[in-house]
């Protein structure tokens, strides 16, 4: 998978401003320069996991937010994915995954 790095400047851009901050405080916490923060968010420059996971830590929102625009932490999290994959199944295999899963959810704990 390739990283969009201007959709992901635009997602950090989306979340910093919900915070109520500025380019400047945002700098200032990633010790780095308004400039950096700028070209981040225009997708100009590439970031890296380490400074990603500092910006999601800073912003107050999970990687996956910013990387993906989806909120690993919200309940429709991979309902698309699944119900993509379980829509490729036969009627028998649905019926081994339904009980595989609800024999898995019962026995977690």
């Amino acid at each position: 998978m390739a990283i969009d790095y201007k959709l992901l400047g635009e997602r950090i851009k989306t979340q910093r401003q919900s915070k109520g901050t500025t380019q400047e405080h945002f700098a200032e916490h990633m010790n780095v320069s308004v400039g950096y923060i700028s070209q981040m968010e225009r997708g100009i420059t590439k970031i890296s996991l380490e400074r990603l996971a500092s910006v999601s830590d800073y912003l107050g929102c999970d990687m996956t937010l910013l990387l993906e625009g989806i909120n690993s932490e919200n309940d429709k999290y991979l309902t698309k994915d699944f119900d993509k994959l379980y829509s490729q199944l036969s009627s028998y295999e649905k019926k081994i995954l339904t009980l595989l899963l609800k024999d898995y959810i019962e026995n977690r704990k």
